[in-house]
């Protein structure tokens, strides 16, 4: 059978080899194949903050792993705007809330004799040390960073539009100058800070998103509504379509329905404009 996890625990089924890989903190968004654009709405804040600290751990990883000055200032960036991130929320109490009603929910099958009683326990025991290293953060997320006078100095400038040239903060331009693996060290130690809470997220929005397989649909005339129960929350609408396609997928929605509506794409000044044509594109909406 499959859980509210979306992981599959039948005991005569092996597992998957996307659990073995759900705790990277950078993993990349996964894809239903390498040929899909997909295409996701969160339906509400908690998640929606869950997505945009994910895509910045993408940002900053993949910039964290080349040399330039402008992979450093790309890194940093995205230091600044997690920071801002986590500056205005109580995500380390979202993070907790979120955890603990997945283990919640794992639970609930231990006593169904037809599923894989130990992969069921490795998850819930992963679930428990993610929310284990989230408690042990003291205070505020990264706090330590919110009092350096670098990164307080840059995050300042980093507002205004070019605020960042090398007259504008000659102290980040001589940071700049030094030694590649210098710099990556210093990113590096700085990201490190949110290496507990980036995991945590990580495995919440893989248990999201792998609860609901990816079904084919068809909008009529280019658009596609559903009603949802309130009573089962939906967390998160997927939509996979095939690139060859001159349609995007623009999504909106909230507790009680969502809207998809299928732009034809254009790079001119006219705005997009929905097709008349039917469209067949595969759905999820993750329902844990």
């Amino acid at each position: 059978m499959t859980t509210s996890s979306g992981t599959s625990l039948a005991s005569n089924k092996p597992t998957s080899d996307n659990a073995g890989t759900r705790h990277a903190p950078a993993q990349t968004t996964p894809r239903l194949a390498s040929e899909k654009i997909l295409y996701e709405q969160p339906l509400n804040e908690r998640i929606r903050s869950f997505l945009r600290l994910e895509y910045l751990f993408q940002q900053a990883a993949y910039h964290l792993s080349r040399q330039s000055e402008w992979d450093s200032r790309a890194t940093l960036t995205c230091v600044l705007e997690i920071l801002e991130l986590f500056g205005n929320t109580n995500l380390k109490s979202e993070v907790l809330k979120e955890l603990e009603r997945h283990t919640t929910s794992l639970k609930r099958h231990e006593q169904n004799p037809d599923i894989d009683h130990a992969q069921l326990s490795g998850l819930i025991d992963s679930i428990n040390t993610h929310i284990g290293n989230v408690r042990t953060i003291n205070g505020q997320i990264a706090n330590e960073l919110k009092a350096s006078e670098f990164l307080v100095s840059i995050r300042q400038r980093s507002a205004i539009p070019g605020g960042t040239c090398d007259f504008d903060l000659p102290a980040y331009h001589y940071w700049l100058q030094q030694p590649a693996k210098q710099r990556t060290r210093d990113l590096a130690q700085w990201l490190s800070h949110f290496d507990a809470i980036g995991q945590a997220i990580q495995m919440i929005l893989s248990l999201t998103r792998d609860s609901t397989p990816m079904k084919k649909t068809l909008a009529g005339a280019g658009s596609y509504q559903r009603t949802l129960d309130p009573n089962l929350p939906c967390q998160l609408v997927r939509i996979a379509l095939p690139p060859g396609l001159p349609y995007f997928a623009e999504l909106s929605g909230g507790r009680h329905r969502f809207t998809a509506r299928f732009l034809q794409f254009s790079t001119d000044e006219k705005r997009a404009k929905q097709t008349d044509q039917d469209v067949e594109f595969e759905l999820a909406c993750c329902v844990i």
